[in-house]
């Protein structure tokens, strides 16, 4: 058995990213086929990452194809103004923009066309942010830590000194990873089922 390898995201791994998007999309769980399609979830939370900063995206491979992944950008002001010029037009192309969140589906696109949920003020030290999800048979193996240690370190590189992320403040599990590595709560105002995290890159 091949031992999983994390390496730089390429063109290629595109489809296989969108995969462990929707497989890990519903609070760590899958959700495939609760929406109108599977693309929805990485529409929102994995597509303009692999558009606008391919560079900070890493994959974890099998020897197959991907099967975890880390992404995020350097600066979340910069990221947000080009999600808006870059990757709207293409989502408002695919997707009605609800004129009122009524349903599960609906609080989903409001989140895809308000990148602006994206900014709080009480994260502006914190500039840069990220994703990580992997299958659940790659997951308590060590390699979401080698991630997020390959992510951290390209941040460094490029003189970024912290970065936040978000993630659900009943998921207790992924609260004990993060704190293990070493992530501190930060109080944001009115962060719904959220809780901030951030961290110094060195």
């Amino acid at each position: 058995m091949t031992t999983p390898q994390i390496r730089p995201y390429r063109p290629a791994d595109h489809d296989g990213v969108y995969e462990v998007c929707v497989r890990t999309g519903a609070a760590s769980r899958d959700a495939r086929s609760l929406y109108s399609t599977d693309d929805l979830v990485p529409d929102i939370y994995a597509g303009p990452y692999l558009m606008i900063e391919p560079d900070l995206a890493f994959v974890l491979d099998n020897g197959q194809r991907a099967v975890g992944y880390i992404i995020g950008t350097a600066d979340t002001e910069r990221f947000v103004a080009a999600y808006t010029q870059r990757w709207l037009p293409l989502m408002r192309e695919r997707y009605p923009q609800p004129p009122m969140p009524e349903t599960a589906e609906d609080r989903q696109l409001a989140n895809l066309f308000n990148p602006g949920r994206m900014i709080w003020p009480e994260l502006a030290a914190h500039p840069a942010h990220l994703h990580i999800n992997l299958l659940p048979d790659y997951q308590g193996g060590g390699f979401g830590r080698a991630l997020m240690t390959e992510f951290m370190a390209a941040l460094a590189d490029r003189g970024v000194l912290s970065a936040h992320l978000a993630v659900y403040t009943a998921n207790t599990a992924a609260h004990g990873f993060y704190a293990r590595l070493g992530w501190s709560e930060v109080p944001v105002a009115e962060p719904g089922p959220w809780t901030f995290l951030a961290k110094r890159t060195s």
